[in-house]
């Protein structure tokens, strides 16, 4: 739609602006602005946090007429320091994208044919409790499955544990961070945190293994990134493509696919060999130094450097870099570190070379959480789950967030019992979860597939019944308690009313716990009376907390070890675990081992994958602010070998996996900034689901050649860079 102002129709526009008739939704923004900055309407700013991906930044909202003119990071939440990443700044396009979920929605066909009527909230809510309540007097209430991610499982996660069910799946950690969060507790008794616990600023060596720090966007890192090399810190890159990170390396060594262990395992070698390790704080905090040094005596610079096609010198130059420097050495774990079946040894490995270095809660190198924390309020209790819960698989170090391939399997075997209802929010199964044909083909198998979201997904689109969220910027949400360097506790609020027929996920929770007999376990009227009860029994003034939405308690950092502030190690032993006796238990190595993994056939490159710096997964790629900004993904590939294989950068070709599923057609980038013997490309793209109008069939799905996956042993997380491609030109290149 275009506007054309006259005079006449200026004065008489604004005078039905002045007199509050005309609707914000008619007048185009920029008319907004202009009329705000001459005083015509007032712009109101209201405090909340961001949902456009995980870190959570604090946002303050600029509101015109009832519009959201503009979004801005809050310079007192720790995590956005007055600024907003692009994704954060797309907020806007999120609540306004024409293609958003309006109304409650019922199926008319068959799964995944895309056939909805519309239907009131008052049928929809019917027909979930209805189907939900018949599910559980044939089968019992495990048998169904909640899979959920970010803040709505906040309102989803105890409605199901009210009802009965143990069968909780989050793609976070099977799927992404699990494998790195167990690595780092079982070797410090602890993770690492949500953000990340890193000193990067004080760091003199940064070592990051494939994060593309500046690619994939967490906020308060690529700050701590840029304040960090601009201090001068040196930076190792350890990387087959030459990342956004790498590009301001020190040193970027561009390693063969799946050998970061062997790295590792060298330099775990070359500081013990060569004493350059902390000598006094592993006599002091850490068990295992005599077992670990023999077991990794095999693991030689020359071993290694066959491995990753890595320089003998180069990797003994970095370990004494990394030796000389401790222990201002930081050592970035990663976070979505599900890569080959292999991934909790792979970040003990990490744990142990921040403990050799001394690291560990030292300046540099990680902070250690405050101990501070609010008092836990009373609440009913969920009834003890009358069978044991699926989630958990046959992974003795299986985390609470679920297994979620495990929940699938049993949906698809009706092993041990039956899952006949699944219960999906925030969450894009189809591009999270690895082989879609076993994620579709357990969806045939349900009796009720119920999806809460604001946006059409993959996964949404094959919901019989979908509720229509609204928005972060629209709803309440569960305070953010952070426990970083200090304790913080930031508000969501709404900044503007829902629009169309959406709600929010804590009213859609509270309405189904009614029908189902359980509202007990909502006791409040409204969201904001929950919050405002929680602020009072912590201490916390509501109004203020809603002004400047966050506020941190003062007095309670402790960051670092000193004489005063001894960590704590939640391990067995009360120490850092070199040597695993808890490992050696379960039948695992105490100590990590290199195994050799499969490497590409001739012809075939290996299938990597990343984040954009204006995207995150695939839920903003309909967005229509960020897709103006990266519309569809491209495929990464050598330059001497796309000469020989005769493309061009710009053609668009299909790759074919190793079990024959071919993607949807992507633009070739040529480039020399990753090695030969793989491709890389942005993760979800290619959405299937045609009410996403910008983003259907745009790019190609990674998710989709995602057939094969290597399943960590110790903790259930699918290492999913075990797949293989072949590139194929399209016809209409030539």
């Amino acid at each position: 739609m275009s506007f054309e102002f006259s005079r006449r129709s200026f004065l008489k526009t604004s005078g039905l602006l002045s007199a509050g008739i005309v609707a914000s939704s008619l007048l185009p923004d920029k008319f907004l602005l202009w009329a705000e900055e001459q005083g015509m309407i007032k712009a109101r700013y209201t405090t909340t946090f961001c949902e456009i991906c995980f870190w959570k930044c604090g946002a303050i909202a600029k509101v015109v007429d009832g519009r959201v003119m503009k979004l801005e990071g809050n310079p007192v939440h720790p995590g956005a320091r007055g600024k907003l990443c692009a994704r954060g700044n797309g907020g806007t396009g999120l609540l306004y994208d024409p293609n958003r979920l309006k109304t409650p929605l019922i199926s008319t066909g068959a799964r995944g044919e895309g056939k909805y009527r519309k239907a009131t909230w008052d049928e929809a809510l019917g027909v979930v409790a209805d189907k939900l309540t018949a599910i559980k007097q044939k089968y019992g209430p495990e048998a169904v499955a909640i899979f959920t991610h970010g803040t709505p499982t906040d309102h989803f996660l105890p409605l199901l544990s009210a009802y009965g069910s143990p069968n909780v799946g989050m793609p976070s950690f099977a799927q992404c961070r699990g494998p790195r969060d167990v690595g780092l507790e079982l070797t410090f008794g602890e993770g690492i945190g949500s953000p990340e616990r890193l000193d990067m600023v004080n760091s003199k060596v940064v070592v990051l293994f494939g994060s593309h720090l500046g690619e994939n966007m967490h906020n308060s890192q690529v700050q701590d990134f840029a304040e960090a090399v601009g201090r001068g810190a040196k930076f190792i890159v350890i990387d087959p493509r030459f990342s956004t990170a790498a590009g301001k390396a020190h040193t970027w060594l561009p390693i063969k696919p799946a050998t970061d262990m062997a790295l590792m395992l060298a330099w775990i070698n070359i500081l013990l060999s060569e004493g350059l390790y902390d000598k006094e704080y592993v006599a002091a905090y850490a068990n295992g130094l005599e077992e670990l040094t023999a077991a990794v005596k095999e693991y030689t610079p020359e071993w290694a450097s066959k491995e990753t096609d890595i320089p003998v010198y180069q990797i003994v130059e970095t370990a004494r870099l990394l030796g000389k420097n401790a222990p201002a050495v930081c050592i970035h774990p990663g976070r979505h570190t599900t890569w080959y079946g292999d991934d909790v040894q792979r970040t003990r490995c990490m744990g142990i070379l921040m403990a050799l270095l001394g690291s560990w809660g030292r300046e540099g190198g990680t902070f250690m959480a405050t101990k501070a924390s609010f008092p836990k309020g009373a609440a009913k209790p969920f009834p003890e789950p009358l069978k044991a819960p699926l989630n958990l698989g046959s992974f003795p170090f299986a985390g609470a967030e679920g297994v979620t391939q495990a929940i699938r399997t049993a949906t698809i075997s009706a092993t041990p019992y039956p899952i006949k209802g699944w219960f999906v929010s925030g969450t894009n199964l189809l591009k999270a979860i690895p082989n879609q044909k076993e994620t579709l083909e357990a969806i045939k198998n349900l009796d009720l597939l119920v999806a809460v979201d604001v946006m059409p997904f993959d996964t949404v689109m094959m919901a019989d019944v979908i509720l229509p969220e609204c928005s972060y910027l629209e709803r309440y949400d569960a305070l953010a308690v952070g426990k970083g360097k200090s304790l913080t506790v930031s508000l969501r609020q709404p900044v503007i009313e829902p629009l169309y027929e959406s709600k929010p996920g804590w009213w859609i929770a509270k309405e189904l716990a009614k029908r189902l007999g359980l509202g007990e376990y909502y006791p409040w009227n409204s969201y904001e009376d929950k919050i405002k009860g929680q602020c009072a029994s912590w201490g916390v003034d509501y109004e203020e907390l809603k002004k400047v939405g966050t506020i941190t308690i003062p007095n309670t950092a402790t960051p670092f070890i000193t004489p005063t502030n001894p960590p704590e190690f939640k391990t067995a032993s009360g120490k850092i675990e070199l040597y695993s006796k808890e490992l050696k238990e379960k039948g695992f190595d105490p100590v990590p081992r290199y195994t050799k993994h499969q490497q590409p056939a001739a012809g075939e490159f290996r299938l990597i994958y990343g984040r954009s710096a204006v995207h995150t997964f695939s839920r903003t790629t309909n967005n229509p602010e960020l897709h103006e900004l990266y519309p569809e993904n491209e495929v990464w590939l050598n330059t001497r070998k796309a000469r020989d294989m005769g493309f061009q950068n710009g053609d668009y070709v299909t790759l074919k996996n190793q079990d024959g599923a071919v993607s949807n057609r992507i633009k070739v980038k040529v480039t020399e900034r990753i090695r030969e013997d793989c491709v890389y490309m942005v993760h979800g793209f290619g959405t299937t689901s045609k009410e996403l109008k910008n983003a259907f069939r745009k790019g190609a799905d990674d998710q989709g050649l995602i057939t094969r996956y290597a399943v960590d042993p110790i903790c259930g997380g699918t290492g999913m860079r075990v797949n293989f491609v072949r590139l194929e030109k399209e016809k209409n290149n030539a």
